[in-house]
């Protein structure tokens, strides 16, 4: 007799949860047998994300629409897919153009790029060889447009940010162009670029730079960077607030910023105000640390300004150990002393300025991501390599804000805004995934036992969602 049942009988994914084990256990020794399957496998199931993540944000749109300078080699797959796969490269973790050989075959890769094996190595630097200062000013329009539609889509909406100034010391080993032997406490005597770059306090991500010879910062130079800082903000933002160290200390930096309408803090080794001795004040009795300001007007320069101090009574000890020339003779303190266009008490313009050390974490990061990769020997094609290694910081930032912003029951993905991008790749990005072919089109799955799984997949909907949205807006 036979009976139909009208109750689906399949057994539910659901019921096997994620992060228990379900049948029995496995028991694997050094005789167990190995085999191989006909399915496509991909170490780095989370690409997956990044490819909704760019439809979301129109990076194709804007890498088209948005000037970029095709160079004078043409390539099969076209310019956008050769950026695309460099960038891709950087944002998975490898930072040196030959590492193509280790992701050639890379399902997920080549899915996203319709082929069946990713070019070799040499055809990427074939192509960066190609590139110059003019690809690199373009991606640097790509970025600002991203920002845009980033800010857009994450409810960002600061009017008053801080952007954060600072040069840092790429070594080069060989024989590049454009090293010069400048300022290096780590490699003394070797030569190195001296990049400059701007980033955003409260995004953490990268506002603009360039890549620089290996030569201190002129103060023409440091105006030219500050002048150029309002084609990249965001359309909400209305106040701006500079920090820099005293290598951007010079009256044409101080004049820049005051006809940008940009408030300052910069920091001094140059000039010499007078402060008044009486005026010193403690913010508590028991700190030894005294803060002072006056106005005063240095010599070259055109009009007065606010100067604010801090100093600190030395050891007895440390007075004696200390060779260099001091701003003031007075042996006993050690000072600290800034410009500021900033009104207020003396000690909250210098906490403010204090906040500025968060970019030095920001460039280390960004050291370790491909900034301190230096592929080739000619100043244009690292020129350029140094904004696409920015653009994926910056794609790292953003995607870590999205996936912070998705929320939800699921808490695996939760804090990996604040976490570092190489935390955030393992959470993120290093989920294996199998590509498979069913239903005539091409799926990718995830392992039920990943405890990751879950709010992976809630970020997908997430990111679909978003998707949805935009897509309605532009309907309209």
């Amino acid at each position: 007799m036979v009976k139909k049942h009208e109750k689906d009988s399949r057994k539910s994914l659901a019921s096997k949860q994620f992060n228990n084990d379900c049948g029995r256990a496995r028991k694997i020794n050094a005789s167990t047998e190995v085999t191989t399957c006909g399915e496509q496998l991909s170490s780095f199931g989370g690409l997956f994300g990044l490819v909704k993540f760019l439809d979301l944000f129109d990076f194709k749109k804007h890498f088209e629409e948005e000037g970029y300078i095709a160079p004078s080699r043409e390539t099969k797959l076209g310019d956008y897919a050769m950026v695309l796969g460099i960038l891709m490269l950087m944002f998975i973790g490898f930072n040196r153009i030959w590492h193509f050989v280790y992701i050639g075959l890379d399902a997920m890769l080549c899915g996203i790029f319709r082929v069946r094996r990713l070019p070799v190595a040499s055809t990427y630097w074939r192509y960066l060889d190609s590139l110059g200062i003019n690809q690199g000013q373009a991606i640097l329009k790509i970025i600002s447009r991203l920002r845009e539609e980033a800010w857009k889509r994450c409810g960002i909406k600061h009017s008053r940010i801080a952007i954060d100034i600072d040069t840092t010391v790429e070594t080069i080993y060989g024989d590049q162009q454009g090293g010069r032997i400048g300022h290096n406490s780590k490699h003394r005597g070797k030569k190195g670029y001296r990049p400059v770059l701007c980033f955003i306090e409260q995004t953490r991500e990268y506002l603009c730079g360039k890549l620089r010879k290996g030569e201190t910062v002129s103060g023409e130079e440091t105006a030219k960077v500050i002048r150029s800082i309002k084609a990249h903000l965001p359309p909400c933002v209305r106040e701006v607030l500079l920090r820099a160290d005293a290598e951007f200390m010079s009256w044409s930096s101080v004049e820049a910023a005051w006809d940008e309408g940009y408030d300052f803090i910069f920091a001094n080794k140059q000039c010499e105000p007078p402060f008044d001795p009486g005026s010193w004040y403690r913010l508590r009795q028991r700190e030894e640390a005294q803060f002072n300001s006056c106005i005063y007007q240095p010599g070259p320069w055109k009009r007065p300004c606010r100067f604010v101090a801090m100093r600190i009574p030395r050891k007895p000890d440390e007075s004696r150990k200390h060779t260099q020339h001091e701003l003031f003779e007075e042996n006993q303190y050690t000072y600290r002393i800034f410009c500021t266009s900033l009104g207020g008490k003396a000690h909250e313009v210098i906490e403010t300025y204090d906040k500025r050390a968060d970019a030095e974490n920001l460039i280390g990061e960004a050291k370790q991501e491909g900034l301190d990769a230096i592929p080739s020997g000619k100043f244009k094609n690292n020129y350029a390599f140094f904004q696409i290694a920015m653009l994926a910081y910056n794609l790292w930032r953003y995607f870590k804000i999205l996936a912070n912003l998705c929320g939800g029951k699921e808490k695996t993905f939760a804090g990996v805004r604040d976490n570092k991008i190489r935390i955030a790749r393992l959470k993120l990005l290093m989920i294996a995934a199998k590509l498979i072919w069913s239903g005539n089109r091409d799926k990718v799955k995830y392992s039920i036992h990943d405890a990751r799984t879950p709010a992976l997949l809630q970020f997908y909907e997430f990111l679909d969602r978003l998707r949805f949205e935009k897509n309605q807006e532009c309907k309209t």
